[in-house]
């Protein structure tokens, strides 16, 4: 029989387990490679943060899909894909050899320039990793004693929310020494998005009591310290890093087709452009026209990933995904608040925050 090789449980590859379960592939197995049984939604770990969720309210069980989809569950981790032999060689030596391979990886954290952020930092990716170190900050908080400062390095949307939920969750676990700050290189924080909404995230951080460090770039992170560009020391007890995404790192030495960042190159059919029975959707995917790397795309992209997947192994022609000209996001700002972004509007208030909760909490639930 003929493999189809899902590496990642990322949010496209969700779509595929569903489709496979609903209708199987004659002749084929399918192998879901992935490093932990579940799926933390990355949309609702803001809010687990702040309090409101609980971790199983954010998980999408990785191996009750697996199984409904009749698919070999292989909790392990891609470590190089020869793409000539159609092999991928996992962390624990294996070697796994596919007919049809789709890459649902991810990214991994953007800190090549940044050293010592493995020693000294506390990595939001993998998120299975910062759920981890979560209960040592949470016991440290609530035995009290003197001021301690976290700092959440980037000032994209994923550190403000961070940012947001981890003010609100001290000041309702009465954690008054708990100092958090936002830093990030740019003026304002948000910097993909319009200026009217970045200058509302800026109203809402002081509302709450959270300092905006623009303009400091961090080269190097230190014990209990933050070394910026600039020859400046920021001193923090905690540093969240959150700085972006990069290519996973085992992706270079593959022959395929990718773009200067280190990204797979795909056509409009989610197929790499040098090797034709390889797909990769989400953040390890490289477009024709440039897409954000936000979880957005990477489920809107999941449907089109799960049809032409069935249509390659059973020898049909492949569909174009067109993905979307702009995105609705939603920002939680941790007190069961929101703000929403729409092109070059924003909007802010609880209402959000319920529209964004009945979002995700139906996203999650579709899968269980």
């Amino acid at each position: 029989m003929k493999l189809l090789l899902l590496v990642g449980g990322g949010h496209a590859h969700l779509p595929v387990l569903r489709a496979l379960a609903a209708k199987p592939l004659p002749g084929w197995r399918v192998c879901l490679l992935t490093s932990h049984p579940r799926q933390i939604y990355s949309g609702m770990l803001p809010g687990w943060v702040a309090g409101h969720y609980t971790l199983d309210d954010c998980s999408i069980e990785l191996a009750g899909l697996a199984a409904r989809a009749g698919a070999e569950l292989v909790l392990d981790s891609a470590m190089a894909v020869d793409a000539g032999a159609q092999v991928v060689t996992t962390v624990q030596g294996r070697e796994l050899r596919y007919d049809v391979l789709s890459l649902d990886v991810g990214s991994a954290p953007a800190i090549a320039s940044l050293d010592g952020a493995q020693e000294h930092g506390t990595l939001i990716r993998p998120i299975e990793g910062f759920v981890a170190q979560w209960a040592a900050l949470v016991e440290r908080l609530r035995a009290g004693g003197s001021r301690h400062d976290v700092t959440v390095l980037g000032g994209g949307a994923a550190g403000l929310e961070l940012a947001f939920a981890l003010r609100h969750r001290g000041r309702a676990e009465g954690w008054s020494h708990l100092q958090v700050q936002l830093a990030g290189a740019e003026d304002l924080p948000l910097s993909s998005m319009p200026e009217g909404a970045r200058r509302r995230a800026l109203d809402l951080m002081a509302e709450r009591g959270i300092p905006w460090l623009g303009r400091h770039r961090a080269v190097a992170l230190e014990p209990q310290a933050i070394r910026l560009d600039g020859g400046g020391v920021l001193r923090s007890d905690t540093i969240w890093v959150v700085t972006g995404g990069a290519a996973p790192a085992w992706l270079g030495s593959s022959t395929l087709a990718k773009d200067d960042a280190g990204f797979v190159r795909v056509n409009a059919s989610l197929q790499s452009l040098s090797h034709p029975n390889v797909f990769a959707a989400g953040d390890t995917a490289s477009h024709p026209a440039p897409l954000p790397r936000s979880g957005v795309y990477a489920v809107r992209a999941g449907p089109w990933l799960a049809r032409n997947l069935d249509a390659y192994c059973r020898g049909q022609a492949l569909a174009d995904w067109r993905p979307q000209r702009r995105a609705l996001y939603l920002v939680s700002t941790g007190d069961r608040a929101a703000m929403a972004v729409w092109g070059s509007r924003s909007w802010s208030g609880r209402w959000v925050w319920n529209w964004k909760d009945w979002i995700d909490r139906g996203f999650v639930r579709s899968y269980s």
